[in-house]
């Protein structure tokens, strides 16, 4: 649990720097790893609980402006996953199945039951894991920017399509993820590169029984057209919600977290995907798949 003092002196002085986040950054102990997690300082009473998952070799910084903005609706957190960010590094390397399980000892720690969850990249497949070995805690998934799989093979390929990637993302953005990227380092790269793209996230997506929201980019290197995200989505009769957002590439929650938040508030109401009216001339979004068992869009 968190609140014992094993530590507590090496990780204040880790915290003593200026807060980057205007939610609460803490610490606690998982399974003898120290985790950095950021959480909403006052949660509304009741609120349902929202843990923002964040990609490949990064930290949960990255998230933060569209955690940020659903902080006041939902009890949100914001970890940096075993052997990720400011986190400590689990013993022996991590795979997708295992960062799921993290990801639910993070959770029992917190005392937080149900759940729902926001990934990026590769947080999506950590989210598909946990819906497959937790299907009970998971209220609600969405899914930005999924990553993983056939799509993004081999290496060398993946390499490519991130190179082009940081062409399409705001110039801020490298200033937060570089820091990570050389923290992670290249053994554990090549390590979760491998476990990523050997991870059936395509299946697991599919067989998800919750209502889900897939969200796009159209400016995504990293990803397949809309055209073949619809279709794959369309030969299963599922919960899948799959919106897009123009003009936007990987990153989504940082360089769109406006329109993402509004976006992700509309789909827990249930109600229809739209353009935000208080918005006007910001990047378009609109649903281009909804799956017959998804609940029914509420136009009231």
């Amino acid at each position: 649990m968190s609140t014992g003092t094993s530590g507590s002196r090496r990780r204040a002085r880790r915290t003593s720097k200026r807060p980057s986040t205007t939610l609460a950054e803490r610490w606690t102990v998982v399974d003898g790893v120290d985790v950095f997690y950021r959480e909403s300082p006052h949660p509304p009473s009741g609120a349902a609980a929202m843990m923002h998952v964040h990609g490949f070799g990064l930290s949960g910084r990255y998230l933060l402006p569209t955690a940020e903005r659903l902080a006041d609706d939902f009890h949100t957190l914001v970890p940096d996953l075993p052997g990720f960010g400011r986190s400590g590094k689990a013993p022996g390397a991590l795979d997708v199945p295992d960062l799921a399980h993290a990801a639910a000892r993070f959770l029992d720690d917190r005392g937080i039951e149900r759940v729902t969850l926001v990934g990026n990249s590769m947080g999506c497949p950590v989210i598909c894991e946990f819906a497959h070995l937790y299907p009970d805690r998971l209220d609600r998934a969405v899914l930005v920017s999924p990553a993983g799989g056939i799509y993004n093979q081999p290496l060398r390929r993946a390499m490519g399509q991130i190179s082009r990637d940081g062409t399409r993302e705001p110039a801020r953005l490298m200033r937060v993820v570089t820091p990570d990227y050389l923290r992670f380092g290249v053994p554990s790269t090549v390590r979760m590169f491998k476990a990523l793209t050997q991870y059936p996230s395509l299946e697991r997506m599919l067989a998800l029984h919750i209502p889900t929201l897939a969200v796009l980019g159209d400016r995504d290197p990293l990803m397949p057209g809309a055209e073949r995200v619809q279709e794959v989505a369309g030969q299963t009769d599922n919960h899948v919600l799959i919106a897009k957002i123009e003009g936007a590439a990987h990153a989504i929650n940082f360089s769109h977290s406006g329109e993402l938040a509004h976006m992700i508030r509309l789909f827990m109401a249930d109600r229809p995907i739209v353009d935000d009216p208080d918005s006007p001339g910001h990047a378009r979004l609109y649903e281009i798949h909804r799956g017959s068992q998804h609940p029914p869009a509420r136009e009231d």
